[in-house]
């Protein structure tokens, strides 16, 4: 007769899940398993697991004090049920419940283990005092479709080398734009990993998804360049920011990663006089990792440069700060052109101030040119028609 009893739970979020699935699908490779307090311990004091670079112990430690109970009580070979918002999304055979240090753990995350860094604070909620490894099972599989997504583009074109770029675009601007041109220009595939943060102050993922989507069909050949949404927990998060992404962007099959100069944790070990001083930590990553030049607007060359190759100093430059481009946004004004294409402005106004502009055929027709036909024109036409005329230069 079957038993009835039903078993203990570990009760997870989203974010926890996510990473969770990672992992399971091999993306993190050479880790593939939750750690046990040995390998914890090896990758504490090495840096390493099984002789390649990875930056910090991958355990699953949820905070709660229910959690905490079940941790405590539980014993190896017992089986716990996964639970993440009310539902059943998998089960861990237990093989060892050990004790860990929260603060040493975000220390090796972010650098740092001061509350005050917002990485450390909301991350140290997150987790308990007791970690738990063992056997893995996951009732979905969300990344197998990205596999094969990337695979399938990858015949298409028959692409013998293929680039990731973890953008946020948060929002896309032109900086963003020139990285991506730059980059199909040295590989045949361009594998954009969109970035869905936890974090409510963002873009949602669907906003920036359409705006890239966007760019994609309209101003680059699109058979050359996949979107890839990418869940972005924590574990992506602090000065080994790097190190993550190239392990990930090689597990799903691409053989170059570039990243931008501000990228997280550039600047910790970043050499002007050498690229490949981000390449020296990664020890068995068999990836090439390319740091691309900064971008600026420069108001005496009129164009995008790169600040190696202009020849006017900062105060002719305008930076691109994506959360001060959101900030314009979000107050609902329209970035000026220097800043973000047109195009892009209308889709996140339209977005985030939906039918704000009252009599919007009026104001058309009387501030519009016209060829005198009547049509319907919608917000967005009326957004890109208006940054035209911003743009007018011959009274100015």
């Amino acid at each position: 007769m079957a038993s009835s009893r039903k078993n203990s739970a570990l009760f997870l979020d989203q974010e926890a899940l996510s990473a969770l699935s990672i992992l399971k699908a091999g993306m993190l490779s050479p880790v593939t398993e939750l750690m046990n307090e040995a390998q914890m311990k090896q990758v504490l004091s090495t840096g390493r697991f099984n002789d390649t670079t990875f930056p910090f112990p991958f355990i699953l430690a949820p905070a709660g004090s229910t959690n905490e109970k079940i941790l405590a009580a539980a014993k190896p070979g017992e089986t716990l049920d996964l639970i993440v918002d009310g539902e059943r999304s998998g089960t861990l055979v237990i093989g060892e419940v050990f004790e860990i240090d929260p603060n040493e753990r975000v220390r090796h995350i972010y650098g740092t283990d001061n509350p005050s860094h917002p990485g450390v604070s909301s991350t140290l909620k997150r987790l308990g005092r007791f970690a738990v490894s063992g056997t893995l099972s996951l009732l979905n599989d969300p990344v197998a479709p990205i596999l094969q997504n990337i695979e399938e583009a990858k015949q298409r074109i028959n692409a013998k080398h293929t680039t990731a770029i973890m953008m946020a675009a948060n929002p896309l601007h032109r900086a963003h734009e020139r990285l991506i041109r730059q980059t199909l220009d040295s590989t045949d595939l361009v594998v954009i990993f969109l970035l869905k943060p936890y974090n409510q102050a963002d873009l949602s993922y669907e906003i920036r998804e359409q705006t890239l989507t966007y760019f994609v069909e309209h101003y680059l050949p699109r058979n050359r360049v996949v979107i890839i949404p990418l869940e972005y927990s924590y574990i992506f998060a602090g000065y080994n920011e790097v190190i993550i992404d190239a392990i990930v962007a090689k597990n799903f099959g691409c053989d170059r990663l570039m990243i931008g100069q501000n990228h997280a944790g550039v600047g910790m070990y970043y050499d002007h006089n050498s690229n490949q001083s981000v390449k020296d930590r990664m020890h068995g990553i068999d990836i090439e990792v390319a740091i691309a030049r900064e971008y600026v607007y420069c108001n005496e060359c009129k164009t995008l440069v790169s600040t190696q190759t202009c020849p006017h100093g900062n105060h002719h430059h305008i930076s691109y700060h994506a959360d001060s481009i959101l900030e314009l946004v979000k107050t609902g004004l329209m970035p000026p052109a220097v800043l973000m294409r047109k195009e892009i402005s209308a889709i996140l106004l339209c977005r985030l101030f939906p039918g704000r502009i009252k009599n919007i055929e009026k104001l058309y027709y009387d501030i519009m040119p016209v060829n005198g036909l009547l049509e319907e024109h919608t917000d967005r036409d009326f957004y890109i028609k208006l940054m035209e005329l911003y743009q007018t230069t011959s009274l100015t």
